[in-house]
């Protein structure tokens, strides 16, 4: 299957993304191959095959889940290099745009 550009740059966009020149021909040419491998696999006659619901017959072995506390909240702040009472100062991460 032919993957048109504007596929490409409408799946860029939505995972805000850009592509341009060799690097665009290299995303066509990943699509174009997984698109045949599944096309490939639409082949497989997988009547009779029961589905795979889990990887192992292994049994997941968990824990308990009991609070148990680890560091203080002042044994946390203590190295610090910002704090602001009971919390840690950061660098403001998010901008209004």
């Amino acid at each position: 299957m032919k993957i048109k550009e504007e596929t490409i740059d409408h799946i860029a966009h939505l995972a805000r993304l850009e592509f341009e020149g060799e690097a665009k021909e290299a995303i066509r040419g990943d699509l174009e191959r997984t698109i045949s491998f599944m096309d490939k696999l639409q082949e497989v006659d997988t009547e009779n095959v029961e589905p795979l619901i889990f990887m192992s017959h292994e049994i997941n072995r968990l824990r308990e889940d009991e609070p148990v506390e680890t560091v203080s909240q002042k044994d946390a702040l203590k190295n610090a290099p910002k704090k602001d009472s009971d919390y840690f100062r950061i660098p403001k991460v998010l901008d209004k745009k």
